[in-house]
């Protein structure tokens, strides 16, 4: 059982560690079609998709700022 907590730790923070890695991605504009950062973005939108639908149907408007990939990584 240890073992599993510990795998199951192991892969949440690889997880946030992607997201940590497409927000710098986001704000050095590195394009999604570089190879690096299609994994990044491959690996994260599975995650990041959901919490992105549901802040557009609840209709908070965020203006310029992305607040998805914060709200992701908060609750990971």
């Amino acid at each position: 059982m240890l073992t599993l907590y510990r795998a199951i730790n192991i892969l949440f923070n690889i997880i946030e560690t992607l997201i940590f890695i497409r927000i710098v991605f986001s704000f050095l504009n590195v394009s999604p079609y570089n190879p690096i950062g299609r994994v990044i973005y491959e690996l994260t939108e599975p995650i990041l998709g959901p919490t992105r639908e549901l802040i557009y149907k609840l209709g908070i408007n965020t203006g310029m700022f992305d607040f998805f990939t914060f709200i992701s990584n908060t609750y990971s």
